[in-house]
């Protein structure tokens, strides 16, 4: 019982670090990455389809996506999904192929990046914590219906509380890396 208990906190925190991951790789650094356009949805004959399902999307350089729709009439629509995002950025296209040309980051803009990336980090803590506190309610529950020992309790508590740590510690170095790549000239 005790176990399962465990293993789902491992498990939910393990996710939501890997999903600050993910939030993370969507925010534009100075450099080109694929990335940046995975979440795009295109209108393909009346129903949305992520990018990566009607175009080919490469990285030509460190600061251009290059954009190939598989089919001439997407062009437009490709161009109006990357125009209505909220990257900001602007495709110029050269026939049946579209270029997306990043611009250095002001200093500014990677101060705002930076408290962004802190606030995302600081969320997914929460959501950590949050894990840590049903796990923590679980093991409180067992006790009174008189499943487990009160020293069985708090080894159980001892291992929850490491596995937070441990989460805690997994998203302050995704943090700090996500960081150092955006203050990276």
């Amino acid at each position: 019982m005790i176990n399962d208990i465990k293993k789902d906190a491992q498990t939910r925190m393990q996710k939501s670090v890997d999903a600050l991951r993910n939030e993370l790789l969507k925010l534009r650094t100075g450099r080109a990455s694929t990335a940046l356009v995975d979440h795009l949805k295109v209108n393909y004959y009346g129903s949305d389809m992520p990018l990566s399902q009607v175009a080919t999307v490469a990285v030509t350089d460190a600061r251009t996506i290059q954009i190939t729709p598989w089919e001439k009439p997407m062009v437009g629509a490709v161009e109006k999904a990357i125009l209505a995002s909220d990257l900001g950025l602007t495709p110029n296209t050269a026939g049946q192929i579209i270029r997306i040309n990043l611009p250095a980051l002001t200093e500014q803009r990677r101060k705002e990046l930076s408290k962004h990336v802190h606030a995302e980090g600081e969320n997914a803590k929460v959501a950590v914590r949050n894990v840590r506190r049903d796990a923590m309610q679980h093991v409180k529950e067992l006790l009174k219906e008189k499943k487990i020992t009160e020293d069985e309790e708090r080894k159980a508590e001892d291992d929850i509380q490491k596995l937070t740590d441990k989460a805690v510690k997994d998203v302050d170095a995704v943090v700090k890396a996500k960081e150092e790549e955006l203050m990276a000239i």
